[in-house]
């Protein structure tokens, strides 16, 4: 099987980072490789609801203005980069994986991981098992390398500014409820990826631009909080969910008149983490 033909992210801006924030937006590829449209029961345009539709564009405001970015340019469905190399259905793969090599976590019993299986409304996704040394290539061709770019940016920003901030960019799907449902949903893994003063930043960001927020429900965060978050060693990481209904059109398929507004409320939300950062360092570095 021939390797997709373009590459799997994009980096913006410099290598050593301006900022303590790095933003990454690992959901909103719109790349669908040849073999996985060969292999797929459903076309491109019903794959889409894996996607965080559009959620890079959310953040140009904060490219702009000079923020260091990773952005995924390969579909979801293709490869999950928010889930660990062993969260895979066994049976999905030929020959199938050994049981004692998998991470059988309730994403993946859902149909949503490492290789999405399964889709609302449309069920099984491919027509065939996936053969073991395609997913093996996925894995060493995008997910391996999105991960250590991430965290060597995330070790350069340690290393210069005594900090860093992972702010993950994702959307979700409206959630139910009446007007005072959440539009936001921060996420620290109950505690375990960042700092509680990084979370409530984000949170009176929210509150100022007349959101209503939510922490860690529905959306606690996944594998990439886990991997990178580290607060012990001045590492941390909050994944960011904004509803689409923000910034897209009704249908919340294109972009809508919401997203200027959604944009600066991500690059608002990136400066008040920055501001945390550096005020926090600072007060250490006074003791």
């Amino acid at each position: 099987m021939m390797s997709p033909p373009i590459r799997p992210f994009l980096q913006h801006g410099p290598d050593l980072p301006a900022s303590p924030v790095i933003l990454s937006v690992p959901h909103a590829g719109r790349d669908y490789p040849a073999p996985l449209l060969a292999m797929s029961r459903l076309s491109k345009e019903a794959l889409r609801p894996l996607e965080d539709r559009h959620a890079d564009l959310l953040i140009d405001d904060a490219v702009a203005t000079g923020f260091t970015t990773l952005v995924s340019l390969r579909a979801r469905a293709w490869i999950d980069l928010n889930r660990d190399v062993r969260e895979v259905d066994p049976d999905m793969i030929d020959p199938p994986a050994p049981r004692h090599a998998v991470i059988r976590s309730a994403k993946v019993s859902g149909g949503l991981g490492l290789i999405p299986r399964r889709l609302r409304g449309h069920g099984e996704i491919l027509r065939y098992r996936v053969p073991r040394n395609d997913l093996d290539r996925r894995i060493a061709e995008d997910h391996v390398p999105y991960h250590a770019r991430l965290a060597a940016l995330l070790a350069a920003t340690r290393r210069r500014f005594g900090v860093a901030v992972l702010l993950d960019v994702h959307s979700m799907p409206p959630l139910q409820g009446d007007t005072d449902r959440p539009r936001i949903v921060v996420g620290d893994l109950f505690g375990r990826s960042a700092a509680a003063r990084f979370t409530s930043a984000l949170r009176e960001v929210a509150r100022t631009a007349g959101h209503v927020s939510a922490q860690n429900i529905p959306y606690a965060g996944g594998h990439i909080l886990n991997t990178h978050g580290a607060p012990s060693v001045g590492i941390h990481a909050i994944q960011l969910e904004i509803d689409r209904s923000l910034y897209l059109d009704a249908a919340l398929d294109s972009p809508g008149d919401g997203l200027a507004g959604s944009r600066a409320l991500v690059l608002a939300m990136a400066r008040a983490l920055a501001d945390e950062a550096l005020g926090s360092t600072a007060a250490i570095a006074a003791e």
